[in-house]
């Protein structure tokens, strides 16, 4: 599947990214979603979580600006958790999102993994299940998402944070 003619993309891998980069990019891509888990952690947290030697982080970028990133973690030699994916808003719209997550796909299972693991639920993109099963995932269970919105004083501590 060829990126759309007149865009130009390129998808970075990101090790040691740092945390106010990582911070922009999830809250970017995730906050329509109801993304905030990630928000909520200390520095601490996060850096032990991004720098986990199992975690992966690569970035895309469309016409020289970050657009989506996705994240991966190797839970085990056969396991690989497709833990993080989307696009910012000014990405949408255009016709990569497909693409890139053939590109997230792509790096996944260059790794021989048995299997391939996601997770979605009713908070996610209304085609986010169609999607990931158009790419060969089956679904294992159903559940509900929960929104935990940010507090006031929790979006001024992320603020802080950059």
């Amino acid at each position: 599947m060829p990126v759309p003619v007149n865009i130009q993309t390129a998808i970075m891998r990101a090790p040691g990214i740092p945390l106010p980069f990582y911070r922009y990019l999830y809250r970017q891509v995730g906050a329509r979603w109801q993304w905030v888990d990630r928000l909520r952690m200390s520095d601490e947290q996060l850096a032990a979580t991004l720098n986990d030697k199992r975690n992966n982080i690569s970035v895309l970028y469309v016409n020289g600006a970050p657009a989506g990133f996705y994240e991966y973690f190797c839970e085990d030699e056969e396991t690989i958790e497709l833990s993080h994916f989307g696009l910012i808003e000014h990405a949408l719209g255009l016709g990569i999102g497909k693409w890139f997550l053939l590109q997230a796909l792509y790096a996944i299972w260059s790794l021989n993994p048995k299997r391939v693991t996601t997770t979605t639920n009713n908070l996610d993109h209304p085609r986010a299940l169609q999607l990931y099963q158009m790419y060969g995932f089956s679904p294992v269970s159903t559940g509900t998402g929960i929104v935990r919105p940010l507090s006031d004083k929790e979006l001024l501590e992320i603020a802080r944070k950059g």
